[in-house]
């Protein structure tokens, strides 16, 4: 169970220092261009992965409690598969999706308490005055956005034509990475990872031991 638990701290330690130094150092919407394929970009969001949400007080609720019980639910089944001893590539792979969804329920469940409100200035951790909302209402940090190709879809394109055209557009965090890596190591190699049990075949006879065998006379 070490390497598992390994991967977990890993992704959870870098996840969760990336977003604290985003959080307390820029402003929302402040970006970075490391390259101009690769920018650092501060925006947050109250919900899924890739910037995907649900709207409402009460969406936000419902998300929080399906990302707590989709967290146990992958917990039960790695330390499972653990047990089994089985592949270990799937263990790496399932340890990878689970400390990604923790780093993000991480965010929603405590950053609301942790941090003041992000604007035009970073965010102070422990503010005097307390967060900026209640428990599991807090928002995930994301910050990578990769605008590699950049243009607009020809004037003739069905419904999009003349609009611009950006891929790849959510902005995204380590938590993002980590689940996306794991859900593509695992469609990749399922073969390896969950083979097919062997037909039930007659067990290989044992020369000099056949049964047509006549005792000597």
């Amino acid at each position: 169970m070490k390497k598992p638990l390994l991967i977990i701290f890993l992704v959870l330690f870098i996840d969760q220092w990336i977003k604290i130094y985003i959080k307390t150092h820029f402003a929302l919407g402040e970006e970075y261009k490391v390259a101009p394929w690769f920018i650092i970009h501060f925006t947050e969001n109250n919900g899924m992965a890739f910037g995907m949400q649900i709207a409402g007080n009460y969406g936000k609720i419902i998300l929080s409690v399906f990302r707590i019980g989709a967290v146990i639910a992958i917990g039960w089944y790695l330390r499972d598969i653990v047990r089994k001893k089985m592949h270990a590539g799937l263990i790496a792979s399932i340890a990878l999706i689970f400390a990604g969804a923790m780093g993000n329920i991480i965010d929603s469940a405590f950053y609301g308490l942790i941090f003041n409100e992000s604007s035009f200035e970073p965010a102070k951790l422990f503010p005097a005055g307390g967060g900026y909302e209640s428990f599991l209402h807090g928002r995930v940090v994301d910050m990578f956005y990769f605008p590699i190709i950049e243009g607009h879809f020809p004037h003739w394109f069905p419904i999009w034509g003349s609009e611009e055209f950006i891929f790849f557009r959510p902005v995204f965090n380590f938590s993002d990475s980590s689940i996306t890596i794991g859900v593509i190591l695992i469609l990749l190699f399922q073969r390896k990872f969950y083979p097919k049990k062997q037909e039930n075949l007659p067990p290989p006879s044992i020369p000099g031991n056949e049964e047509d065998i006549k005792p000597a006379a």
